[in-house]
């Protein structure tokens, strides 16, 4: 067999191809000798190509026979597909034919690439195309099982249902590239019922259960690999959606529910598989959701936000060597066209094309974009589209960052066609910069800031860096407006002198001095001293090793001045910025900062984060979940204490924080187990989906959510008593749900780099530490209605779901409801809140005579919730409406309405609730405990002990 001539190859390469050849000569296997002159630059530029060669004995004379030089043909990719896959007599031959025509036709596309047969669009065409093939035919085939195991969908016309496969993103823009995920949905268009010799099979679950086939067959790594990943986390309501979706619900969601960013994932929408027409038909039914009829200037909102956090992960450590994801990169001519598409869509049809090379011409001849920026754009994109292909073409793994090592550069260089890495880089780097200017030109910042770094004054530098004496600095600082000049120099000469900032390399030392003069420059212009300099300082040295974020503060002045701001405001704040420097990020845009979000828009926001992490990633999820959270709790400090929102506004927005995390934890926990062990069961012998909640008791329960708050929680689940999953690993239910509680605690309590997601509490489940972790509802109301003791009852009042399926919430509120409505001995319900009150004083209240706890002592938190509960368990046997509300102050406001409380009385415990709960909320941010001064709210504490007496003594 003759040898290839790869010693013309730059010299690493060359010994690379050498030792890829050597070890196909060890595995006996041949190759034509045609195909012998490409082979130095194609393994040279893929090592998975040299060792598929390595694994097929039949791979070097196949790829002849298919005459490489030429593109896919469709008819005869298909029939040769149809031919191989009809053969097939069970789902791991189909899985086995599947993986070998994958290898092999990635092998065909990687060989025209990189042997320079074939272009950009020859590549994503034929990638697009294989995948289009694959999943067509591999549908059919488990399509036609399904029909002969369960019987054919059938339509209100008489006419077959076929399942829908939709391609998003890449490949639904057949753009797909060398080793990318595929984003799919699984649709159907009628619903109805198939008519079984056992028991009837809806059409939903027919083609749920297809669906799970379909990516089984193409996602499950076998010895041979996989066909594709596969990303079903676009579907409607996402990873907690249904697997399959029939057209009305579809339509309803998007129509409801649909979020912005939906929209931009729609453009991309192609039906790739199943009933082609059929999802033609469907998104011809969603366009009016993507494109507005109007011209969409609301989308520049949406665009900026969009922007924002595009910057936010640009600036995050190694992004810039990511050809897709950094500065000027694939991403950004993305967002540039869909821009476009978006705004002008609803007016002009001719911008509804998923392919972005085909819809930049459109641009110029719409006259929304000068010609030369459209070819500056195609040119940047195919050029960054090939590199990000030479990178994926390596190992066939999915990558679009840049090489670490000089040998991957050389590879990267070679493969580019370029002699020499700095000619290459040059050449990167140029469309790289016209891109991102033309990227920051379309959504351009009407409040662009200036520089802050030039206004850095010499003399503030010169006593920074310790060239005036301490009398002289001093008087500078106070000359500049900031306090305790004496104290704060001496701070700043300790932290100059330190170790930490005497062993900085020269760039970050350089940053450092800076921002020095300018942190002195806003601490003055804000009138700060010792107490805040001691503050800054502690955060300046966390991130003395990350000099990234100092960067930050130099380039943002906007963001140093916030930091300033809060950091004097709160310590609480100050330590979170410190502990998590990541969160400098929320301080970029003012606007965001002091603007929290509305529950949905939370739940929006954490779904799109989680979308950007690989489903089987616990850890990184976890991560996620915890940036997430501390980014929101710095928002809502931030507005507390610059008294942008009352307190009620805070609690809420604390309250659906917590309730938006605890919503993906549990879909986080639930789909691992339910692939593991399939779901379990309810009474009638239907999946459960998933049956489950969380409620929340306490000041979850209440909407009164503090900056420190545990969380109180009871699982309940309501499948049935001794019924089994139906995966191929069953366990029993209660099995299935105690592991599904287990997950769900690990997830909330382990500490990981950026800390703990939140305490939990558990104590208030059914029969307390002793009770199982997961009750069924039958088991919950047993316990309720028969062995609970009245403070349980009283812990009732505030209970509500916060997480979990709406079948299983109205249970829950029905229990709770019939539970509160019960008919009480009064004396006894008076004896037992009393007594509890008592021995909650004796063991937590404040001992000292000259101070007042806030919640627990007399005439406090506790006293009003305690005279709350009390009203709920009494009247709501008579008032049915006493059980809608879980919170202390609705509860008040229902009392009076009712006339069982005077509104006198309601409106002055409700004051002093909120008094109350303010004061403990700014002693939280302050790192202080809810005790105060015996002198405060003395008035308040009189009142509320004096309706404490009226309501228990002297109301019968």
């Amino acid at each position: 067999m003759t040898e290839p001539q790869y010693h013309a190859l730059p010299d690493e390469l060359s010994v690379l191809v050498s030792q890829h050849w050597q070890h196909f000569v060890e595995s006996g296997h041949r190759i034509p000798d045609s195909l012998l002159d490409d082979l130095p630059r194609v393994w040279a530029g893929s090592d998975y190509v040299a060792q598929q060669f390595q694994r097929d004995p039949g791979l070097g004379q196949w790829l002849q026979d298919s005459d490489p030089t030429q593109p896919l043909a469709e008819a005869s990719l298909r029939q040769t597909v149809r031919e191989l896959l009809g053969d097939c007599n069970n789902e791991d031959e189909l899985k086995r034919a599947l993986r070998r025509l994958r290898h092999r036709h990635m092998v065909r596309i990687i060989w025209r690439d990189l042997a320079g047969m074939g272009d950009y669009h020859t590549t994503v065409a034929d990638l697009s195309l294989l995948a289009d093939t694959l999943i067509q035919e591999a549908l059919s085939v488990l399509h036609g099982w399904a029909c002969e195991k369960s019987g054919t969908p059938m339509g209100p016309d008489g006419k077959p249902v076929q399942l829908v496969v939709l391609a998003m993103g890449k490949l639904g823009a057949r753009e797909l590239n060398l080793s990318s995920d595929i984003d799919l949905i699984f649709a159907y268009e009628h619903e109805g019922e198939i008519e079984g010799e056992r028991r009837s099979l809806s059409h939903h679950q027919f083609f749920v259960r297809l669906g799970q086939q379909l990516i089984k067959a193409l996602d499950q790594p076998t010895a041979d690999g996989f066909v594709f990943r596969v990303d079903m986390r676009l579907r409607p309501w996402g990873k907690s959606g249904v697997l399959a979706i029939g057209f009305d619900a579809m339509e309803g969601y998007y129509e409801t529910q649909g979020r912005e960013w939906e929209r931009y994932a729609l453009i991309k929408m192609r039906p790739v598989g199943g009933d082609l027409q059929a999802g033609k038909r469907l998104i011809k039914r969603l366009n009016p959701f993507v494109y507005r009829r109007y011209i969409d200037y609301g989308a520049f909102h949406s665009l900026r936000e969009m922007k924002s956090l595009i910057e936010r992960e640009v600036n995050r450590k190694g992004m810039q060597a990511d050809v897709k994801l950094g500065a000027g990169g694939i991403r950004e001519v993305e967002f540039i066209v869909q821009a476009f598409q978006l705004i002008r869509g609803g007016q002009l049809p001719a911008l509804r094309e998923p392919n972005l090379i085909k819809v930049l011409p459109q641009l110029v001849e719409l006259e929304l974009l000068p010609e030369d920026v459209a070819e500056e754009l195609t040119e940047a994109y195919l050029f960054l589209r090939d590199v990000e292909h030479r990178l994926q073409g390596i190992a066939d793994k999915q990558t679009q960052r840049l090489p670490d090592d000089e040998l991957g550069w050389q590879r990267l260089t070679f493969a580019m066609g370029f002699s020499a890495r700095a000619a290459f880089e040059r050449k990167l780097r140029r469309y790289r910069e016209s891109v991102r200017h033309h990227f920051s030109q379309v959504i351009a910042d009407p409040e662009q800031e200036t520089d802050a770094a030039q206004g850095a004054d010499q003399e503030l530098l010169d006593l920074w860096l310790g060239e005036l004496d301490a009398t002289q600095a001093a008087a500078q600082l106070e000359a500049i407006g900031v306090q305790e000049g004496d104290k704060v120099y001496a701070h700043l000469n300790d932290f100059r002198e330190s170790r930490s900032v005497q062993n900085m390399q020269a760039i970050g030392r350089e940053r450092l001095d800076r921002l020095m003069p300018l942190l002195l420059e806003a601490l003055g212009y804000q009138g700060h001293g010792e107490t805040t300099v001691v503050r800054l300082l502690a955060f300046v040295e966390a991130v003395l090793r990350r000099s990234a974020y100092i960067a930050l503060l130099v380039e943002n002045p906007s963001a140093l001045t916030q930091l300033v701001k809060l950091s004097g405001a709160s310590p609480w704040i100050a330590e979170r910025l410190t502990l998590h420097p990541v969160l400098l990020d929320e301080l970029l845009d003012v606007r965001t900062l002091y603007s929290p979000p509305e529950r949905a828009e939370l739940d929006d926001e954490l779904r799109q984060q989680l979308l950007r992490v690989a489903e089987d990633d616990l850890e990184q999820q976890m991560e996620v979940l915890r940036n997430f959270k501390q980014a929101h709790l710095l928002r809502v400090a931030a507005s507390e204490v610059t008294e942008v929102l009352p307190l009620m506004k805070v609690s809420d927005y604390l309250t659906w924080l917590a309730e938006s995390i605890l919503n993906q934890v549990v879909m986080l926990a639930w789909e691992p187990l339910v692939e593991r062990h399939g779901r379990p069961s309810r009474l009638d012998g239907q999946p459960c989906n998933p049956d489950f909640v969380v409620a929340g008791y306490g000041k979850l329960g209440g909407i009164e959510l503090g900056h420190n708050s545990d969380l109180d929680l009871v699982f309940l689940h309501d499948a049935a008593s001794g019924g089994m999953t139906d995966g191929d690993k069953p366990v029993s239910n209660e099995q299935f749900y105690a592991r599904l509680g287990q997950r769900i605690i690990h997830i909330l309590s382990t500490r990981t780099m950026s800390g703990q997601l939140y305490e939990v509490d558990m104590r208030l489940r059914p029969s307390g530490s002793a009770g199982l972790l997961v009750s069924s509802m039958d088991s919950f109301e047993k316990y309720q209605l028969n062995d609970a003791w009245t403070w349980e009852h009283q812990a009732l009042v505030r209970a509500r779901v916060v997480a979990g399926c709406n079948r299983a919430r109205a249970r829950f509120d029905a229990i709770r409801h019939q539970v509160l409505c019960l008919e009480r001995p009064l004396d006894k319900l008076r004896e037992d809140v009393l007594a509890m009150r008592d021995k909650m004083v004796d063991h937590l209240g404040e001992k000292g005579e000259d101070r007042f706890h806030l919640k627990q002592d007399p005439g406090g938190i506790v006293d009003i919730e305690f005279m709350v509960q009390y009203g709920v368990l009494r009247w709501a046997s008579s008032h049915g409406e006493l059980t809608r509300f879980t919170d202390n102050v609705r509860l008040l406001e229902t009392l009076a309405a009712l006339d069982i409380m005077s509104a006198q009385d309601a409106g002055l415990l409700r004051e002093a609730y909120l008094a109350y709960r303010s004061a403990a909320h700014r002693a939280s941010l302050r790192k202080e405990k809810s005790i105060v001064d015996d002198t405060q709210f003395r008035d308040l504490r009189e009142g509320v002990r004096a309706i404490w007496k009226h309501w228990f003594d002297l109301q019968g």
